[in-house]
């Protein structure tokens, strides 16, 4: 399954709804404002790093460009542009959108 997070986990409780629910070899991706969680030195981000021991972590690139963090994304998190979140949801049999 891929799992989509589009908010902020500051705002709103999807994040950890999302990486509740996710099981190994799902994928997450963090879209929109969800790209913060995979901000360095965050809260989110230890919890992103636990996750990444089941399920692989992605972020959309231009989401993190447009919020002015490129280069402050934890490691261990793969960036992707539009093809590639495309190729992740023709990749995974269900999407669950965490809103």
């Amino acid at each position: 399954m891929l799992h989509t997070v589009n908010k902020t986990p500051y705002e709103r409780n999807s994040f950890d709804s999302c990486l509740a629910h996710a099981r190994k070899g799902d994928a997450v991706l963090l879209i929109e404002d969800g790209v913060y969680a995979a901000m360095k030195g965050t809260a989110p981000a230890k919890k992103l790093e636990q996750a990444a021991k089941a399920v692989a972590i992605y972020v959309l690139q231009p989401d993190v460009e447009a919020r002015g963090i490129a280069g402050r994304i934890m490691d261990g998190v793969k960036l992707v542009d539009y093809a590639g979140f495309v190729d992740l949801a023709a990749e995974h049999p269900t999407v669950q959108a965490w809103l």
